[in-house]
């Protein structure tokens, strides 16, 4: 569960991070100053964050994981072996 939420939180970090690397390549001051960050901009950054979140949810949950209908097979052992998890159409 901690690598979706990772994946998730990396997702909404993106835009902040490209407006900090935006303002150090520009040389516009410094990436800690209050000034380059006036609340309009960080209002959208935060809006285009919370969208690559939202469409990674809705692409993970229409494209990713297992097809419909499988059955998962949790892992076991057989004659002696151990047998992973797995799904089954």
């Amino acid at each position: 569960m901690i690598r979706p939420i990772f994946t998730e939180l990396l997702l909404f970090l993106v835009p902040f991070v490209l407006y900090a690397l935006f303002l150090r390549v520009t040389k516009r001051g410094g990436v800690f100053d209050l000034a380059n960050w006036p609340v309009s901009h960080v209002f959208y950054l935060v809006v285009v964050a919370l969208a690559l979140v939202i469409a990674s949810l809705i692409w993970l949950a229409e494209w990713g994981g297992e097809p419909p209908r499988s059955t998962y097979v949790p892992a076991h052992i057989e004659d002696g072996k151990f047998v992973p998890g797995q799904t089954k159409k």
